[in-house]
C-alpha cells in the first residue's frame, strides 16, 4: 500500500473509530418488510431494459437507489442488532492444500477462496469471481484467511480469466488486481476498463446489462444486471456500472450474482436463461434491514431469487470473511436453514462450502 492510500485508510479509520465512539445515540429504526416486498413487486420488468445511464451517472431504471451517506451516518450512530454471543465467535475453519486438490482433482469444479472469491475450472479453463487476497477490503479486516494464494492462482497453467461485479473494495481489490498475471483477461462492468488498465491489465472486456461475449470453444460470458451501486475514494457514486455474470459452458451454467438486493430481474434472468445449475448468491451485509434492504439480501431473500433463477443448487457468497454488516460473519448458515424451513426449500440444494472447500463438478448431483 503506498503513502497517500495509508494516509487515506487512517483518515478514514479515525472517522469510523469517532462513530463507533458516539454510536447507540439513535434507537434501531424499524423496517416494514411487507411494505418492501409490494414495492419489489410492482416493479416493472420492462424497464429491466431501459437505459441505466444518464448524466454520467449510472442507476438501477425499475427501482432507483434512495439511500444515501446521511443514511449511512445515520446507521454508525444507532444500536446494533444484537447478537447472541455463541453466534458473535463462530468463524469458519480454513481448509488447508487446496493447491494439493486441485491439482488431484480432474475435471471441472468450483473452490471457494473466502467472501466473494470462488475459483471456478470449466473445460480446463480457471476463472476467479472478484479477487481479495489483502487483509483489508479498504477498512474491514479479514476475519479468516484465504483458501488460495494468490501466487498458486497465477501458477495454475492456462490463461486466467476473472469476473469483476463492481468497484467497492471487498470486490474490487487493487492489489489483488495488480499482482495477477499480466496476460489475465478481466470482465467488468461500463467503466471499469480504465482502472484495470491503470492497475496493469490491458486484456480487458467491458461489458453492459444483456451482453453475451464469447470466451472461448462452447463458453459464453453474460452480463446481467444486479439491483446495487459504486463507489470508490478515487471514484464518485454510480460512475461505473455493476453487474452479476453467467458463464456458460457446452455442460453447464453458473450464475454468480456479486452484490445485489432482491429484485424483479432474478426472474427475468430465469426465464431467458434456463437451466441454471449453480447460482453463487450473497447472504452477507443485511442487518440493519432499514439501511441494507436495497443493495444487500437477507437469506429469505437469497432463497427467494435462488427460486426465481431456477437453478439447480445454491452456493451462499460474500460471507465468512468480513464483516460489513451487523451480523456476524458466521451466521449465514443458520441463517439460511432457518429461512429455507420456512420457505419448504430442499436443503439438498443448498451447498454451504468451507474456505478453501473443492466440489467436484463432474457429477451432475455434487451430493
Amino acid at each position: 500500500m503506498n503513502v497517500s492510500n495509508r494516509k487515506t485508510v487512517s483518515a478514514a479509520a479515525i472517522l469510523l473509530q469517532a462513530l463507533l465512539l458516539a454510536s447507540c445515540l439513535l434507537p434501531v429504526r424499524p423496517f416494514d418488510e411487507q411494505r418492501w416486498w409490494a414495492q419489489v413487486e410492482s416493479a416493472d420488468p420492462a424497464l429491466l431494459y431501459a437505459p441505466h445511464r444518464e448524466d454520467g451517472r449510472y442507476f438501477n431504471p425499475w427501482m432507483p437507489m434512495e439511500k444515501g451517506f446521511r443514511d449511512f451516518l445515520r446507521w454508525q450512530l444507532s444500536e446494533r442488532t444484537l447478537y447472541a454471543p455463541e453466534e458473535e465467535k463462530e468463524l469458519l475453519d480454513v481448509l488447508l492444500d487446496l493447491s494439493d486438490r486441485i491439482r488431484s482433482t480432474p475435471g471441472d469444479f468450483i473452490a471457494w477462496i473466502g467472501h466473494s472469491s470462488f475459483l471456478i475450472r470449466i473445460d480446463g479453463a480457471y476463472w476467479i469471481t472478484d479477487p481479495i487476497f489483502s487483509e483489508r477490503a479498504l477498512l474491514p479486516k479479514r476475519k479468516t484467511p484465504p483458501g488460495l494464494s494468490l501466487d498458486v492462482f497465477a501458477a495454475l497453467p492456462g490463461k486466467k480469466n476473472v469476473l469483476i461485479s463492481h468497484s467497492h473494495y471487498d470486490h474490487l481489490d487493487s492489489e489483488s488486481i495488480r499482482r495477477l498475471p499480466a496476460d489475465t483477461r478481466i470482465y467488468v462492468p461500463l467503466g471499469l476498463k480504465a482502472l484495470m488498465n491503470g492497475l496493469g491489465k490491458q486484456d480487458v472486456v467491458e461489458m453492459d446489462w444483456w451482453q453475451t461475449v464469447s470466451c472461448g470453444d462452447r463458453c459464453q460470458v453474460v452480463c446481467l444486471p444486479a439491483q446495487h451501486w459504486s463507489r470508490r475514494i478515487t471514484q464518485n457514486t454510480n460512475t461505473t456500472l455493476w453487474a452479476s455474470f453467467l458463464l456458460v459452458s457446452s455442460d453447464r451454467k453458473i450464475y454468480y450474482g456479486g452484490d445485489s438486493g432482491y429484485f424483479i430481474g432474478y426472474r427475468e434472468i430465469g426465464r431467458r436463461y434456463p437451466g441454471i445449475d449453480y447460482a453463487l448468491l450473497p447472504v452477507n451485509a443485511y442487518h440493519p434491514r432499514w439501511f441494507m434492504y436495497y443493495a444487500h439480501m437477507d437469506a429469505r431473500e437469497a432463497l427467494d431469487a435462488f427460486r426465481d433463477l431456477e437453478a439447480r443448487y445454491f452456493i451462499p457468497t460474500q460471507w465468512g470473511t468480513f464483516r460489513l454488516g451487523d451480523e456476524p460473519v458466521g451466521q449465514a448458515p443458520s441463517a439460511l436453514s432457518k429461512a429455507a424451513q420456512f420457505s419448504d426449500t430442499d436443503p439438498a440444494r443448498i451447498i454451504v462450502m468451507g474456505i478453501g472447500q473443492l466440489l467436484p463438478l463432474g457429477s451432475r448431483d455434487p451430493k
